[in-house]
């Protein structure tokens, strides 16, 4: 869990973003999408400190690009957020008459092979901070797939309430990510679907391949997944060029292995789930975000990045 502020820190914190929010909520949705794009620009030149932490990411995951290669993903990554911000302002505003107008299905077929797969036991939907992941779990709600969504609490109270509340407004749940494995299972034997960003450095995790280099990542959907029998399938929201129009990005749910070996078996599976994350950063670099320290927990031994 981020360790929380309060008092009057959190309260200036949260009159500014809230303010931000209703001033973009008052302009046309197309206003608001380009005026987030440019603060998002604003962004890049003003969040220094975070900035070497992405060329550091960059370098690692895309050895091969040029420096201004690698700007370049990183100013996408920031118009990306500004984007969203724009975007956040008015989704309360869709709802089943206008969805198809922000974001379709590609790839349905597997999300309803993976129903099939389930016979009542959930699913698990892989998914990580790629795109427009605010909208991702808000749409599948509004087609009629209720999602648990697994929460990481922010350090402001204040402002996690807001998204926590606006989370579950079309009928979604939350599930605090710290200690949530047992609600996790007990959403699956509901038959919901349970939504888990997997692209978070853990400090206690299994050490997997993630672009080349070995990444501390969590093994709680393999084990999920082991005990349950829910299916798992990878699901991210890709962004239409430079509009306000979604793809949601369904792959094939993704085959478990399952032996005498619980423990190698859950290395395995959460293998597989990271190389179904880095395939989607691969195609859509600007979809992620970079100045998280990803590669920060090593192996015994080994020297840190960052």
């Amino acid at each position: 869990m981020a360790r929380q502020i309060g008092g009057v820190q959190a309260r200036i914190e949260y009159a500014g973003i809230a303010a931000g929010i209703a001033a973009l909520r008052t302009l046309p949705l197309q206003r608001a999408f380009k005026l987030g794009e440019r603060l998002g620009a604003m962004a890049m030149k003003i969040d220094r400190p975070n900035r070497p932490i992405a060329m550091k990411n960059l370098e690692i995951a895309f050895p091969e690009l040029s420096r201004e290669e690698r700007l370049r993903i990183i100013r996408g990554m920031y118009r990306n957020w500004g984007r969203m911000l724009g975007e956040w302002a008015h989704m309360g505003k869709l709802d089943r008459s206008n969805i198809e107008r922000f974001a379709v299905y590609e790839g349905k077929e597997y999300w309803d092979e993976a129903e099939k797969m389930s016979n009542g036991r959930g699913g698990l939907v892989l998914t990580a901070h790629f795109g427009n992941f605010e909208l991702l779990p808000l749409a599948h709600s509004i087609y009629g797939y209720r999602i648990a969504v697994v929460h990481r609490p922010l350090r402001n109270p204040l402002i996690d309430k807001a998204v926590r509340e606006a989370r579950v407004r079309s009928g979604n749940q939350i599930i605090t990510r710290k200690g949530g494995g047992m609600e996790m299972m007990r959403m699956l034997r509901q038959n919901w679907h349970v939504g888990v960003p997997l692209d978070l450095d853990v400090r206690k995790g299994v050490f997997v391949d993630f672009f080349g280099k070995l990444a501390s990542t969590s093994d709680g959907v393999a084990r999920l997944a082991r005990a349950s029998g829910a299916p798992v399938v990878p699901c991210f929201i890709v962004r239409e060029g430079d509009t306000t129009r979604h793809k949601i990005q369904i792959q094939p749910p993704v085959e478990i292995v399952k032996s005498k070996d619980a423990e190698a078996d859950h290395r395995e599976n959460t293998q597989r789930f990271a190389k179904a994350i880095e395939r989607a950063i691969r195609e859509h670099p600007d979809h992620w975000n970079w100045i998280h320290r990803r590669w920060k927990t090593r192996p015994p031994g080994e020297a840190r990045f960052y």
